[in-house]
């Protein structure tokens, strides 16, 4: 619907769409990035642990795992404004009782028992409100017709934009004014994000256990039909170890062995993002003119070499400028992902199929943690040369198949 001006009433700022979806949707990429990145830097800080770190990274991601049809199904029965709502709320909650806790206490078990319990109670909740703020995202971009990819840029320019700000904001706070100071932050991000939930009415329906079993089934046998989005998965999953082992090994390296704070752990990780950002910005425009394949296989070359050369880095400039050509080299990988999954997987089957490939390239991030935990500090230099090492086989291979495989498109549609 248009002005007598000619301009389209949805864009305006009290659009129901950025009141609805976008503002929440905000608050809640806000604390989803806070959680993500601040816990193991809260953990390291508490405990001093390298291996209550790593730990603690695992305990974010393995609920995740564990959640993700779950909070599917809850939200289809539900509704999105309810589970949305709700799970913003308890993880509020769960965020000030450990700030409140922690300000009690004054180290031993006491502590590191509450970060551990925080961290696998937010990777549940956060995946519940992730989930539901997905699904109104969806509703929204369906519902704009041929106005959905104005929708989606909004969307995806919000999750970067959290990814950018939230490890800077939380490593700052942590380092200026302690764990409670982190964590009312993270509350307040929650709280808002619950009091403006997505205005959402769906059709609910009740999807039983069995049908989420049966939907997994389906997207593997869809993934197993499409060789070249397989091995291309494959390979993206091995490349995702090092990406966990680098997230839940870099408080350590830095704050450990480089003796810097908290705040350049965080800026370190917004650096990242940023190169991830134009990487991703590069790429679209890269596989218009130059094809998916070669513009995959550069992103990987980069990624693969940065990882394998991290060892040799001795200072913390040096780290900072090796993680961010890897994580520009992950993100132009990831627009390839985007777009032969878009392109190959059938529309009747596509939910199904995306659950699949995302459930395999998170596996390995409470493996990442848990590697992490058993390996002594000293060691995890040769712990990231292994997964680098494997990293690049697993790319390597991948691509090498992908360029002999039927349904690569040459380029982007």
């Amino acid at each position: 619907m248009r002005s007598r001006t000619g301009i389209r009433r949805s864009n305006w700022p009290g659009s129901p769409l950025l009141r609805g979806v976008y503002v929440p949707r905000t608050m809640d990429a806000a604390a989803f990035a806070m959680a993500t990145y601040g816990i193991p830097l809260l953990a390291l800080a508490t405990t001093g642990s390298a291996a209550l770190t790593g730990l603690a990274f695992a305990l974010e991601w393995a609920p995740r795992l564990m959640a993700f049809t779950v909070a599917g199904a809850l939200v289809d029965r539900h509704g999105t404004t309810r589970v949305f709502r709700l799970a913003a709320t308890a993880r509020a909650v769960l965020v000030l009782a450990a700030a409140m806790l922690l300000g009690a206490q004054t180290g031993g078990l006491g502590e590191t028992v509450t970060v551990m319990a925080l961290a696998a109670g937010t990777g549940v909740l956060t995946e519940f409100s992730y989930i539901a703020a997905e699904t109104a995202g969806a509703t929204a971009s369906r519902a704009a017709g041929a106005t959905a990819h104005r929708v989606q840029s909004v969307l995806l320019g919000i999750d970067q934009t959290a990814t950018l700000a939230g490890p800077a904001l939380a490593g700052l706070l942590l380092a200026h004014t302690g764990a409670t100071g982190m964590l009312a932050a993270t509350a307040v991000f929650s709280l808002l994000a619950a009091t403006l939930a997505p205005r959402h009415h769906s059709d609910r329906h009740a999807a039983t256990p069995a049908a989420v079993r049966q939907g997994l089934r389906s997207g593997w046998r869809t993934l197993r039909a499409l060789p070249a989005l397989g091995w291309l998965v494959a390979g993206l999953t091995l490349s995702n170890l090092a990406v966990g082992v680098l997230q839940a090994a870099v408080p350590v390296i830095v704050v450990q062995q480089f003796g810097h704070s908290s705040t350049d752990v965080g800026l370190l990780w917004s650096a990242a993002a940023s190169a991830s950002l134009i990487a991703i910005s590069l790429c679209r425009r890269a596989i218009d003119a130059y094809g998916l394949w070669q513009v995959g296989a550069v992103a990987a070359t980069i990624t693969a070499s940065a990882c394998l050369t991290l060892t040799a880095a001795h200072t913390y400039l040096t780290y900072l400028a090796l993680i961010a050509l890897f994580m520009a080299g992950e993100g132009g990988m990831t627009v390839v992902l985007r777009t032969l999954r878009s392109h190959l997987i059938p529309a009747d089957t596509f939910g199904s199929t995306l659950a699949v490939t995302i459930l395999l390239l998170l596996l390995p991030f409470p493996a990442a943690g848990l590697l992490v935990a058993v390996m002594p500090p000293a060691q995890l230099g040769h712990a990231i040369t292994a997964c680098a090492a494997l990293q690049a086989i697993g790319l390597a291979v991948a691509f090498t198949r992908l360029r002999t495989l039927p349904g690569l498109l040459p380029r982007a549609a």
